[in-house]
Order: structure tokens, then C-alpha cells, then sequence
């Protein structure tokens, strides 16, 4: 592991320990990639750290890595921060820069179908291999370019997705379609997708809290991919992914999450393996008001 990785972990791990009391929250998705309708509740805070591991043909095999600080403003409004970070085995270490996120529910109440609205800023290099999403002609050999002169490449993107989800009898269905646009007025708008299918091993409750109880395990499968962009849409030159996914969500707040994956085409990696970590703070908010009313 990478030194960057480390420190990344390690920072993640410290902050985890902060002494923010700890209450019982709602079951955590199982998806890496795909975005289901619930918003984090309003002065909740997360602490993440997720892992992608991916083969390289005509390259190296690389581990890239983010930090996630995700906190609920609003009832409708969850905004996160990411950090990005790649070690690519025989090459080097390199930050590859930040995101941005927004989530907006567009409707307060269940429906039908809820949709909620992701925007997000990114500025990251193009040694960026987290591969958080696909869009546009992403494809394997994006990333078989050495450190030294993908980190020289920058982008500044604004990306777009809708994200739709439906709860049936204990499954959920979501789907994000995407888009993307690089700022800059002569690049186009670039599409992608992904979509997931999941469920609790059990619905009912257990009538003690217990760590192994099987509604605090789920699991289910994501897909995603690219879909072109205006100037070429399509499947032409694109790569898709299919991937399980599976979570346990601990009484505690902590919860881990693994998906083994493998692309569908000749134009996506053979394989990536994906594991996250993750611990809620509910209350962070009000405990940090109440901090700085005490210094006044």
C-alpha cells in the first residue's frame, strides 16, 4: 500500500474514534457505485474509506483509494467531499485531486419511484483510477498511461445524474443515469449509467441487538458503464461492469462493505475488487453546535 493510502487510512481511522455518542441508524446499501434515494439524516456524519483494486493489461496493476466525508444538512440535503489517491504497483504514489458532491431529494415524502437530483464538482488528474463512475469512452487503457504523464492531464468536470430508486418488498431497485461535462466550452457532454438490485438477508428485527443477525447483513449486484458522448453515443468503445455487492451494517455505526467485480467487454478490466469501511456519527452537528456556543 501506497504512502498516500496509508496516511489516507490512517486519518480516516483516527477520525473514526472522535467521541461522538452513537446511536442506532438505518440499514446502510450495499452499493459501491450506485446511489439508492436515502439522504444521510440532518447533522449525521460519515466517515469512509473505500478500496479498488484493478488488473492492467498492457500496464501495471494499480490500488486506488478515497476518503469520504459525507454530512446531512438538511432533511433534503446531503453534501460529501472526496479525496482521491492512487498506487500503481512498479510506478509511484500520487494524489489525484477532489470531488465535490451534492445530493438534493426532489420529493420529501415516498413515491412511486423517488427520484433525487447528484451534482458534482471534480478536479482531478488524469492518473485518477478509482473509477468511482463510467461515462463517456472510458476504457482500460486510460489507465495503463505511467504517473509522470497522466498527473501532467487535469480535468474540471461537472457531472450530472438522477437517481432513481424503489423499495418492493424488501428489494431495492435503483438506477442512475448520468451525464458529464468537462468546462470547457469545445469538449461534449459525456453519458453513462449504473444500476443496482439489493436486499437484507432478513426484514424482520431481531428482538435483541446483536452484530450477526441477518438484517444487519445485504447483499446484491451493481452494473455500469459508459454510454458516449455527443459527438459519438453509444456502446462504440465503451467499457460495463458487473459486479456483486455486500454489506454489514454493525449496531455500532460501522459498516463494511466488499464487491468483486469484472468487466464485460474487451474494453473494461478484467477484474476490480472493491472493499469499503464506513462509521456514522448521528448527532455530529448539534454535538459540534453545542461546542462552540460553550467557547463563546
Amino acid at each position: 500500500m501506497g504512502s498516500f493510502l496509508k496516511v489516507g487510512l490512517l486519518a480516516g481511522i483516527a477520525a473514526m474514534a472522535l467521541a461522538v455518542p452513537s446511536r442506532l441508524q438505518a440499514q446502510e446499501s450495499p452499493y459501491i457505485i450506485t446511489f439508492d434515494h436515502y439522504l444521510k439524516e440532518p447533522g449525521s456524519l460519515e466517515i469512509a474509506y473505500f478500496s479498488t483494486f484493478g488488473t492492467q493489461r498492457a500496464g501495471h496493476d494499480f490500488h486506488a483509494g478515497w476518503l469520504e466525508l459525507e454530512y446531512g444538512v438538511k432533511a433534503w440535503w446531503t453534501t460529501e467531499l472526496y479525496l482521491d489517491g492512487q498506487t500503481t504497483f512498479h510506478d509511484s504514489t500520487v494524489f489525484t485531486g477532489f470531488r465535490w458532491e451534492n445530493r438534493f431529494r426532489l420529493l420529501q415524502r415516498e413515491h412511486f419511484i423517488n427520484p433525487v437530483l447528484y451534482i458534482e464538482y471534480e478536479q482531478i488528474s488524469e492518473a485518477d483510477k478509482i473509477i468511482k463512475e463510467v461515462e463517456g469512452h472510458d476504457i482500460e487503457a486510460d489507465h495503463a498511461v505511467p504517473n509522470a504523464e497522466a498527473r501532467q492531464g487535469h480535468n474540471h468536470e461537472l457531472e450530472l445524474k438522477l437517481l432513481l430508486s424503489k423499495n418492493f418488498k424488501g428489494w431495492n431497485v435503483a438506477v442512475n443515469p448520468l451525464a458529464t461535462k468537462p468546462l470547457l466550452p469545445s469538449a461534449p457532454w459525456e453519458f453513462g449509467y449504473a444500476a443496482g438490485v439489493s436486499r437484507p438477508l432478513a426484514l424482520k428485527a431481531s428482538a435483541q441487538k446483536c452484530n450477526f443477525c441477518r438484517e444487519n447483513l445485504s447483499a446484491g449486484a451493481e452494473m455500469y458503464g459508459g454510454l458516449g458522448d455527443t459527438i459519438s453515443p453509444g456502446l462504440h468503445e465503451t467499457s460495463h461492469y458487473l459486479a456483486a455487492v455486500a454489506a454489514w451494517n454493525l449496531p455500532s455505526g460501522w459498516t463494511f462493505r466488499v464487491s468483486p467485480g469484472f468487466g464485460l467487454n474487451d474494453n473494461s478490466h478484467r477484474w476490480l475488487m472493491r472493499w469499503g469501511v464506513a462509521r456514522e456519527f448521528p448527532g455530529f452537528g448539534e454535538a459540534l453546535g453545542k461546542l462552540f456556543r460553550g467557547r463563546q
